[in-house]
């Protein structure tokens, strides 16, 4: 084969726009002469994530699936045709010899689209709970890869969570010292790192807020990272010193936050609980109180490898954190053994995985021997 054209689909949120990344840059790596483009809609994050990782982009109209008997329902399939249009347009343009879809708005008229040119499609799902877009698309796929062994879908097979290779290959050890020296932190601090994710943070910040005298008093160091915009004032008759917490907004390489952590508290998101599994890193997750409760089912492999714990929201509380962080952190042996355990567990090579499944569909595409009706078993 050439030059392989490869289409890579998904958006909406960092949760589907990480993965994807990872997926091109493996797929760069291996093949630096592949032609890539990432296709998204107008308005998630990948409009300004994927052009700032050097990658093109174009976009799609979003089509999301109405939840009731509405207007929007009438309308939907005029707007899917139009949607798969603009994705088969796309897909001409770029002569593409695989599509590879990560979820999302956008992949479900890009799958029919590249279905209907019998174009091969290649697809990721992070979730333990499959959404409806990967759901569709895995009925006529060559490939079917998941990052949890619990998800159903047909065909599918497990490859872990693609992450970008400063994760992947980070040895917390070794960048320990370096990491902390990036947020102010002695080498010999005990730390405590807390971030709730780009839209799930309010909570987990007013709750540590309050419990920052009881972290404080117990000689813990703690690490906030806030979310965009949520710059933290100190509840009343609560101190918030730099003797004691750094608090930043958004930090640029999850690496270092990684690497600088004795423990981590974080939502439950599939990259988060993926990440953590793959660097070794103890971990308390608190799933989002909201959706179809498919956080609390990203954590519970490292929760029953007793490698984590896992903490509804309403019981995460400033009371909660002092009775059982403090006990935690200064327990080395526990640690070790939470940190081992995660480890054991994790996948560091997806990206690669999903790069040669990708590169051996556009193969069999552009040789004539392969076709998107086919499916990898």
């Amino acid at each position: 084969m050439g030059r392989p054209s490869i289409v890579l689909g998904g958006g909406g949120t960092a949760g589907h726009v990480s993965p994807l990344l990872a997926i091109a840059d493996a797929i760069r790596d291996a093949r630096p002469e592949a032609d890539l483009l990432a296709v998204g809609t107008p308005t998630g994050m990948e409009t300004r994530l994927v052009p700032a990782a050097g990658h093109r982009l174009a976009t799609i109209d979003r089509v999301p699936l109405p939840r009731s008997l509405s207007a929007d329902l009438v309308r939907l399939p005029v707007r899917l045709v139009k949607a798969i249009r603009q994705a088969g347009a796309l897909l001409d343009a770029a002569h593409a010899d695989a599509v590879v879809g990560v979820g999302g708005y956008v992949c479900t008229p890009l799958y029919l689209a590249a279905r209907r040119r019998g174009v091969p499609i290649v697809i990721h799902e992070a979730n333990v709970t499959a959404g409806l877009a990967n759901r569709v698309g895995a009925r006529f796929a060559t490939a079917v890869a998941t990052a949890f062994s619990q998800t159903k879908l047909p065909h599918a097979r497990l490859v872990g969570m693609p992450m970008s290779r400063a994760i992947a290959d980070l040895d917390r050890a070794a960048a320990r010292r370096a990491a902390r020296a990036r947020f102010g932190i002695a080498p010999d601090a005990t730390l405590l790192a807390v971030t709730g994710g780009s839209s799930g943070a309010a909570s987990l910040n007013r709750s540590l807020i309050a419990a920052l005298p009881a972290l404080a008093a117990a000689g813990i160091r703690v690490l906030h990272v806030t979310g965009r915009g949520k710059q933290m004032e100190s509840a009343p008759g609560v101190p918030v010193t730099a003797d004691h917490y750094t608090q930043v907004e958004y930090v640029d390489g999850m690496a270092d936050l990684y690497a600088a952590a004795d423990l981590l508290v974080a939502r439950a998101g599939a990259g988060t609980v993926s990440e953590v599994a793959a660097v070794g890193l103890p971990a308390v997750f608190v799933p989002l109180p909201h959706g179809n409760g498919e956080q609390a089912l990203n954590a519970r492999f490292l929760v029953d490898a007793g490698a984590a714990l896992i903490v509804r929201d309403h019981e995460f509380t400033a009371d909660w954190i002092g009775a059982h962080v403090p006990e935690l952190l200064h327990d080395d042996a526990r640690l070790a053994g939470m940190a081992a355990a995660a480890a054991e567990r994790g996948i560091r090579d997806a990206d690669r995985t999903m790069a040669a499944l990708v590169l051996d569909a556009a193969e069999r595409h552009a040789d004539g021997s392969g076709s998107g009706g086919e499916v990898s078993r």
